[in-house]
């Protein structure tokens, strides 16, 4: 008896060290643990962070950081990320769902959303994902697709936007600090900062398509970042960031940005009259450079060749010349005998794009002073500018 009490007290023991041993695992695996020697303080960030504590952290902040924080907490909320849906077909006509995604801005409490074209072009649901990461079903409105400019809009439902503030794009110089806020690679609400690297470039983005006055950046830019905002250090809106220079496909920090004076101008059509306005001259040209002003024994070696006026359109009520003559080269046929536009208001002109770039920034109305040689005349003729017809 007394051997098997032994043994019993023993198992006790033993079955309670095991017990005990289990909880000091378990409490050292899922307890809660606290550094010794130190006084835990609580991190405050985001939408918890309190007035107090953000205005303890800015002020050990550097003017410049400041200022980036600033901006950013302000702008943020209006920075939208646009994701699409679109359906393509193969080889075979066999449909292929599409996605898409990019950046884009309120620019008015009623919900309008600035962003580019190519983000939202073709696509057949737009949805829209706010700093709050409030998600709304998007309409398209309308957009210049040769400026890269589109309008979205949103139904805020009641709910209180946040908007950014438009800039003038005019009054840039070279060294001014920007910031660019965007979803690059889907990272939503990424800010990126640099300066104004250059200003006044043109820089074709397709055949048809041009950033005209662009403002150049060092901000890294990359995919996803396209429709956002390019913002200044007072937190406005200066430019939409449109496209980058890049040797690998990701920033190599030249990116370029749609003037805002471009954009705000494109919006107000759309909002006020559900398109845009823009200068029509009313001419079908072809370059004459190489061969071809040799071959028909031109004055000049550079300009274009009027094919046909549009009837009653402001070149042909100008009095400019189409062809009246059709001739062939090679397997190319066209009309000979009308005008050679070489200059509009003293800008060389040379190419279709020329003359768009040209156009671009005119508005209906505005009148300009079109050169050109008649044989072997030289002459320079006003045109009152009309509105390119709805398509």
């Amino acid at each position: 008896m007394p051997h098997t009490n032994q043994a019993t007290r023993a198992r006790i023991i033993l079955v309670a060290l095991i017990l005990l041993a289990a909880a000091y695992w378990a409490g050292a695996r899922w307890g809660e643990r606290q550094p010794l020697h130190v006084d835990a303080v609580p991190v405050e960030s985001g939408p918890s962070a309190t007035p107090a504590s953000l205005a303890a952290r800015d002020a050990a902040l550097t003017d410049e950081e400041a200022i980036n924080v600033r901006v950013y907490r302000q702008a943020s909320p209006a920075v939208a990320n646009i994701l699409t849906k679109a359906t393509e077909y193969d080889f075979f006509m066999d449909p292929v769902p599409v996605e898409g995604a990019g950046s884009g801005f309120l620019i008015d409490p009623r919900g309008y959303i600035l962003t580019n074209n190519h983000v939202v072009e073709g696509a057949q649901t737009i949805e829209v994902v706010l700093g709050d990461r409030a998600r709304y079903q998007a309409k398209f409105i309308g957009a210049d697709p040769r400026n890269d400019v589109a309008l979205i809009k949103i139904d805020p439902k009641g709910k209180q936007l946040a908007t950014l503030t438009l800039g003038d794009s005019s009054t840039l110089q070279v060294g001014q600090i920007v910031l660019a806020i965007g979803d690059p690679f889907g990272f939503q609400s990424t800010l990126t900062t640099g300066v104004v690297s250059a200003l006044g470039r043109t820089v074709q983005t397709s055949q048809t398509t041009f950033i005209d006055e662009a403002i150049q950046t060092d901000a890294a830019i990359n995919k996803g970042n396209s429709g956002g905002p390019l913002i200044n250090s007072r937190g406005e809106v200066i430019g939409i960031n449109s496209a980058i220079y890049t040797p690998s496909g990701t920033t190599a920090g030249i990116g370029f940005a749609i003037p805002i004076n471009t954009a705000k101008r494109i919006a107000h059509d759309l909002i006020t009259d559900g398109r845009v306005h823009q200068a029509f001259l009313g001419v079908e040209t072809i370059p004459i450079g190489g061969y071809l002003a040799g071959a028909l024994d031109l004055p000049v070696q550079d300009g274009l060749l009027v094919q046909q006026v549009t009837q009653g359109g402001p070149a042909a009520s100008a009095g400019i010349h189409g062809g009246d003559r059709v001739a062939q080269a090679g397997m190319r046929r066209f009309y000979i005998g009308g005008d050679v536009i070489v200059a509009i208001d003293g800008q060389s002109v040379a190419s279709p794009l020329d003359v768009t770039l040209a156009l671009n920034r005119k508005r209906p109305g505005d009148s300009v002073t079109v050169t050109l040689y008649r044989g072997g005349k030289k002459m320079d003729i006003s045109v009152k500018l009309g509105d390119i017809p709805k398509s």
